[in-house]
């Protein structure tokens, strides 16, 4: 069984990664790096290691893509995805692939992914509206996983097609996931194996309510990327109906609430027009887009 991993870089830590390459050195793991930074970090290339530098950020969906591609076409069948920070080990990864050759066995499976352990709550994530289906003492089948840790096959890859790059960040996972389960293949959470994760910045509390924060320009591709994922057939029906009801809280919080409130509420208010227009793609570029239609 074949196995690599990619690693998505965006000003990375370059002390960080480079114990995790170390973590995964030998000849049993090829790594890709796909730097989406404007300097190159060529420096973190090593005899097992790749590295791909995309000056222009491509966001995270096409790097992903280019990852995955450029190890498949190596023959490699397996991969993981990892963000830059990503606490990941070699127990975590063995026990996944394990998991992964035994149900693949059983039924047609996209991916999986481990356990969450945020560390800003200190305990394990749980879906707030779907905690998933356990289906034995290690594994839940769920509707959909983060990348960071996601074990993905060649066949279901092929099968469900490639990260949806004009997404450029925020979704591109659980849509992905959404895409697979649409195809009739299944997504599932290990029990057994935990990775501790920070999504966000921080965590901020307003009125009782835990509320995620990130840079301000986030907010724009949260925003957009919720109207456009909403119309589509196979997305659930619980994630639209959560997150388009969420919007005007979620406004109202990050306005006036959250620092750079300003900033937030301008990148807001560009995310809901340009995701009325489903207008995709990075931010950008959208400028340039907007101002092509408007002169049709």
């Amino acid at each position: 069984m074949s196995v690599g991993i990619v690693v998505i870089l965006f000003n990375p830590d370059l002390k960080h990664v480079s114990e995790l390459i170390k973590n995964f050195s030998g000849p049993d793991w090829d790594i890709i790096l796909v730097d989406n930074s404007l300097s190159s970090h060529q420096v973190l290339a090593t005899e097992n290691v790749t590295y791909l530098h995309c000056s222009e950020n491509v966001g995270i969906a096409e790097a992903q893509n280019i990852g995955l591609k450029t190890l498949f076409d190596k023959g490699i069948e397996y991969s993981f995805l990892l963000d830059q920070d990503s606490l990941f080990s070699t127990d975590i990864a063995h026990e996944l692939i394990k998991q992964f050759s035994t149900l693949e066995a059983q039924r047609p499976i996209a991916a999986i992914g481990p356990s969450i352990y945020c560390q800003f709550s200190e305990c394990i994530e749980q879906g707030a509206l779907q905690k998933g289906k356990q289906v034995s003492e290690d594994l839940k089948e769920v509707k959909q996983i983060i990348a960071s840790g996601m074990l993905v096959s060649r066949h279901a890859f092929k099968t469900i097609g490639e990260k949806e790059s004009e997404l450029f960040i925020d979704g591109v996972d659980h849509e992905w996931c959404w895409r697979a389960r649409a195809k009739g293949m299944a997504i599932y959470q290990s029990l057994s194996a935990c990775m501790p994760h920070r999504q966000g910045d921080d965590r901020v509390k307003v009125y009782g309510l835990t509320f995620k924060q990130g840079a301000p320009i986030r907010l724009y591709y949260q925003f957009r990327n919720v109207l456009i994922l909403a119309r589509r057939s196979y997305v659930p029906f619980y994630w639209k109906l959560r997150h388009v009801c969420a919007i005007p809280v979620r406004y109202f919080v990050n306005r006036y609430y959250f620092e750079q409130g300003k900033a937030r509420g301008r990148f807001m208010r560009e995310g809901l027009r340009d995701g009325i227009r489903q207008i995709t793609g990075p931010r950008h570029k959208v400028a340039h887009k907007s101002v092509k239609k408007s002169d049709t």
